[in-house]
């Protein structure tokens, strides 16, 4: 494919509220066995794009750490490769990374010493299947400048959260109101562009020149009338997970069938760091429905409905409801945890009872096993 990746995975957000106090939100598990950045990676990977560049800054050693071998998603073998940028010292800057656009700027070098003439950029938080050389056709197609892709939310209850877009019949998008506090609209954008690789130099230059730092607020909504910006549908399954709601929900979505297979029968793959891990056991008396367990798990108690990460002990009499636990996590007997996350390296102690009653509770509990 004829373009580079960029994916944006340096920010936080208070809304994943102390889930994101050990990881960037990029670096969240997702469905037992992967994390948030492992879907636009893979994806990236499927539409043959040879070298990407991921942006981190925030709580970025979880992140770095999965990222410390491109193999898993087949970057670089003999041309291209994956490159983790974190803000550095320089000369000319010792800032952080000040906003999505500063980020850009930063790491300008990486645009100037690439020869493909367009790039794709996508966020670390979104949950999907998307062949950008589709997106790519439809960009040339359309004479675009810069080709968002877009999406009809059925759920309008976290709408506030994204950039709702307006667009006209030909798609062309004709205004961006960025996270409103009230709006009639449902098309939202999912933050993934597609953009030639000269004119986001340009543009980019230009921003920091006015000390603007932000992709969305000081591009986007700043060229809308003046650049050809059109919106790419995109009719598929997609999630942002950048809330502990939305993360919840996107969890428990694969438990459904039709959403397992969709990401993990249906050519292509998503792939992810694999760890060498023994496949869960089940001891007698042990009692799982409807749920998903990954690798390295003991399981002695019952688990209905419910997401387990790696390496998750789960003690004689326990009952672990419509719940997400994440890897290393120690549940000690007779516990009872429901409508919960639980933190990875968590220690349950014995005769607990955790349960979220009208809302997600998290639960961090580094207590001693007694």
């Amino acid at each position: 494919m004829k373009a580079i990746g960029i994916i944006l995975a340096a920010g936080n957000n208070k809304l994943m509220r102390e889930l994101s106090y050990k990881r960037a939100v990029a670096a969240m598990p997702v469905a037992g066995s992967y994390r948030s950045i492992d879907f636009a990676l893979s994806n990236m990977s499927n539409s043959k794009i040879q070298k990407v560049a991921v942006i981190t800054q925030y709580n970025a050693r979880s992140l770095n750490e999965h990222l410390s071998s491109s193999k898993w998603w087949d970057f670089g073998r003999k041309q291209g490769g994956l490159y983790v940028f974190t803000p550095t010292i320089t000369a000319e800057s010792s800032y952080w990374y000040r906003g999505t656009a500063d980020s850009l700027y930063q790491n300008l070098h990486f645009l100037k010493s690439s020869h493909e003439p367009y790039v794709v950029i996508a966020s670390g938080d979104g949950v999907y299947k998307l062949d950008f050389n589709k997106v790519l056709e439809y960009h040339i197609e359309k004479k675009a400048d810069i080709t968002v892709v877009v999406k009809d939310m059925a759920d309008r209850s976290e709408i506030n959260r994204f950039g709702v877009v307006t667009m006209n019949s030909d798609n062309r998008i004709t205004d961006i109101d960025e996270k409103p506090l009230e709006t009639n609209l449902s098309m939202v954008s999912t933050g993934i562009y597609v953009i030639r690789r000269r004119l986001l130099i340009e543009l980019i230059e230009k921003a920091a020149e006015e000390d603007r730092h932000d992709f969305v607020r000081d591009i986007l909504v700043r060229y809308k009338n003046v650049k050809r910006i059109y919106g790419y549908e995109l009719d598929t399954y997609w999630r942002n997970i950048s809330s502990v709601e939305s993360y919840y929900k996107t969890n428990m979505d694969f438990l459904k069938r039709e959403t397992r297979d969709y990401f993990f029968k249906q050519y292509p793959d998503i792939y992810s760091k694999v760890d060498d891990l023994p496949p869960a056991k089940y001891n007698y008396g042990a009692n799982a429905r409807n749920s998903l367990i990954s690798s390295g798990c003991i399981i002695n108690g019952t688990i209905e409905n419910s997401v387990l990460f790696k390496k998750i002990y789960v003690g004689n009499n326990s009952v672990i409801k419509n719940s997400i636990i994440l890897s290393n996590a120690y549940i000690g007997d007779n516990s009872y945890i429901e409508n919960c996350i639980v933190e990875s390296g968590s220690t349950i102690k014995a005769n607990s009872r955790y349960v979220g009653d009208g809302s997600t509770k998290i639960v961090i509990e580094d207590s001693p096993v007694y």
